[in-house]
């Protein structure tokens, strides 16, 4: 993410518009407009400093949406609740405290394993034994959970898996098993972060149900949340960290260390985003009417530019990205062709091909279609002339950016 930042701030003078952060086209649900205009009207509330780990309501209601109001972890008092400075505020927390204090059977360093872009903070945090791991095949462009499994089977005992977006992932069910399973016998911790929940499926329950899954089997776990994504809070900055432990007291230890550190980072959440959050989910039917609209227009989008390729005929099937769900999308390119549409198109992902979905709309649906079929055929050497013209040709002056941002 860091490469994409500073190769778009050197060429800031060919950019006319930018796509990637999600911020540009900004989703908020009326029902949070409705609220967010009804609490400076309330005169019940004050400025006052929040205590170190935030609003209690609010992440009772962000644990509950996640673990389930009736999971056994909640109701044994075994289960809570850290309001941080955004999503990435959690994550960054978390890496903190097991750093500190996190500790395996073994003498050697704990090892972290992760895939997405936000290793760095584990990096930052002091980890320094830090790898990714693979669940995407970029070859058959779909989820290859036996790669996975095989994976987690190597990493050594006691180390920590972190889970991004376990909504948009795309395993099963039994896929989950599979994996809490194996995480179960080389007893492995998941760090579970929650980005985008609801936005996979339209259901906030059938999206957390693998983090679920964890809990039921017993597993201790740390899991972030955010809240921009689902609510189009993005500048309120509200996130979220569920601690679930095996006993209260274990909890209670953990929320002890984490409330230092966090006195001496940021001292206190902000409350606002967690006030309307709170109150919208306290009465939520409007919410998750608004939040299916969303997710039928992320999948007309995919189907949209699946279409698009069809139409230009571009190389390969395209069907994988209509099978995946979600903001975020594995694209089918490779490394070579996301270079391509960085130096000739402007346009921004991650190396690995990964698009925010969200960043295409009918403006640029089709600059990006017809770019995506020209990176294809010169990377692919199946139109040798084109790509003799293209090298020689000035790079076109706008960026569209379809990262993601944290």
């Amino acid at each position: 993410m860091d490469r994409l930042t500073c190769t778009i701030k050197e060429k800031e003078e060919t950019i006319h518009f930018n796509l990637g952060l999600i911020l540009s086209m900004t989703w908020i649900p009326p029902v949070v407009q409705k609220i967010l205009l009804q609490i400076p009207q309330d005169s019940t509330l004050d400025h006052e400093y929040i205590g170190e780990l935030g609003i209690v309501e609010f992440t009772k209601t962000a644990m509950e949406l996640v673990i389930g109001k009736n999971n056994q972890a909640f109701l044994d008092n075994r289960a809570g609740g850290i309001h941080t400075i955004g999503g990435t505020g959690a994550v960054w927390i978390g890496a903190e405290f097991l750093h500190r204090w996190y500790r395996t059977n073994h003498s050697t360093p704990v090892s972290l394993y992760f895939s997405g872009t936000l290793g760095c903070i584990f990096q930052v945090a002091g980890f320094a034994d830090i790898c990714s791991y693979h669940y995407w095949d970029p070859i058959k462009l779909s989820v290859d959970i036996d790669m996975f499994v095989t994976e987690l089977q190597n990493a050594p005992e006691g180390s920590i898996i972190f889970l991004h977006a376990p909504e948009e992932i795309g395993l099963k069910p039994s896929e989950w098993r599979r994996v809490a399973s194996m995480m179960k016998r080389r007893h492995l911790f998941p760090f579970f972060n929650v980005a985008a929940q609801g936005l996979a499926s339209g259901d906030l329950d059938r999206d957390a149900w693998a983090v679920r899954l964890f809990v039921n089997k017993g597993f201790e776990l740390f899991c972030a949340q955010s809240f921009s994504k689902t609510f189009g809070l993005y500048d309120e900055r509200v996130g979220n960290l569920i601690v679930v432990t095996t006993d209260n007291q274990t909890l209670i230890r953990i929320h002890s260390q984490i409330a230092r550190l966090i006195t001496v980072t940021w001292f206190g959440p902000t409350s606002l985003g967690a006030r309307v959050i709170t109150m919208v989910l306290n009465s939520p039917a409007h919410f998750y009417e608004c939040l299916q609209a969303l997710v039928k227009r992320i999948m007309l989008i995919r189907e949209k530019l699946k279409e698009k390729l069809r139409i230009l005929g571009t190389p390969g099937s395209w069907e994988h990205l209509t099978r995946q769900s979600g903001v975020h999308s594995f694209i089918g390119l490779n490394s070579s062709q996301v270079e391509f549409l960085e130096k000739h198109k402007h346009i921004y992902l991650l190396a690995n091909g990964q698009i925010n979905i969200c960043s295409i709309n009918s403006k640029n649906l089709g600059y990006i279609a017809q770019s995506i079929h020209e990176a294809i055929l010169v990377t692919t050497c199946q139109n040798p002339s084109y790509l003799c013209i293209t090298a020689h040709q000035e790079p076109e002056k706008s960026s569209v950016d379809l990262s993601d941002s944290p």
